[in-house]
């Protein structure tokens, strides 16, 4: 059970799950940061200082603080664009690199293609002149039997 176990964690999917739960937490403090201190205090100045987080009625004895859910909707969509920007940039800058690669072996392509261009030339100039030294060779034979 106990190799089972190291089996299970030393995959590449759970490590990776590991390392994108880390990183996608580190990642939302970021952005919540980015939401909560700079983009929300401009986007109260905007709409005239209104702070959502307050707004709530009474119902009874029961508070319902719909303010704060129009915070967390504002918030989830701001964080979705970043989210979305990064995913764009990161996919951008892997289309990049794929490019890259692809010019690279077209490239080293090219190169093998001229090489093999220039043996096939010389290959024939050799088969020419093999070809003339030969024909002399039969005619002097001819001649000689002649």
């Amino acid at each position: 059970m106990i190799k089972e176990f190291k089996e299970f964690i030393s995959k590449g999917n759970v490590v990776d799950l590991a390392v994108g739960v880390i990183i996608g937490g580190a990642f939302g403090k970021i952005v919540s940061s980015l939401v909560n201190d700079i983009l929300m205090p401009i986007i109260g100045v905007i709409i005239g200082g209104v702070d959502f987080s307050n707004l709530s009625i009474q119902v009874g004895s029961a508070k319902i603080a719909y303010g704060i859910f129009i915070q967390n909707v504002i918030d989830f969509l701001i964080i979705a664009f970043c989210v979305f920007i990064f995913v764009k940039i990161v996919n951008k800058l892997s289309n990049l690199a794929k490019k890259e690669e692809e010019q690279k072996q077209e490239k080293i392509t090219e190169t093998e293609l001229s090489v093999l261009k220039e043996i096939r030339e010389e290959l024939k100039k050799n088969s020419i002149k093999k070809t003339t030294t030969t024909k002399k060779a039969k005619s002097n034979i001819k001649k000689k039997k002649d």
